[in-house]
């Protein structure tokens, strides 16, 4: 993944910007299984279980995972499907990328695996601001 961020990098730098996107989703999958698809614009209202249904009709679906909030439960609009074989992902994409589902038009794409180690929440440690844990201004002189 770093290599095809590389290359991004020095496409962008030679003024080669059209071809990007398609070069880097090539690399993507060449690089990674194409047999888990994320799914994204779902509506509150489908589960696990549901999220299969929709795609078992393009083949045998190993995995269907609703992503939810871990302090409310509540979907975050967005799961993955992971099917046996790539040629089932495939035609799935196709066919489902910008279908309605429980009344929402759903993106199709391949799966992006998540970069090893631990994660990263930017350089302000994922809390508000640059100004520390609250994002508020504060006087250090009084500390």
């Amino acid at each position: 993944m770093a290599f095809s961020s590389k290359l991004g990098s020095l496409l962008r730098q030679n003024g080669q910007t059209p071809m990007i996107s398609s070069m880097l989703n090539t690399l993507r999958c060449m690089s990674t299984s194409t047999k888990k698809l994320f799914i994204g614009g779902l509506s509150y209202g489908t589960d696990d279980q549901s999220l299969k249904e929709a795609f078992s009709g393009f083949g045998d679906v190993t995995e269907a995972r609703v992503i939810t909030d871990r302090d409310t439960g509540r979907s975050r609009g967005f799961g993955f499907v992971n099917f046996a074989d790539d040629e089932s992902a495939s035609n799935a994409l196709s066919a489902m990328d910008g279908q309605e589902l429980q009344g929402r038009n759903i993106r199709v794409s391949y799966a992006n695996e998540r970069p090893s180690g631990p994660r990263s929440f930017g350089n302000n440690g994922g809390f508000g601001g640059s100004r520390g844990f609250g994002g508020g201004s504060r006087d250090d002189s009084s500390f």
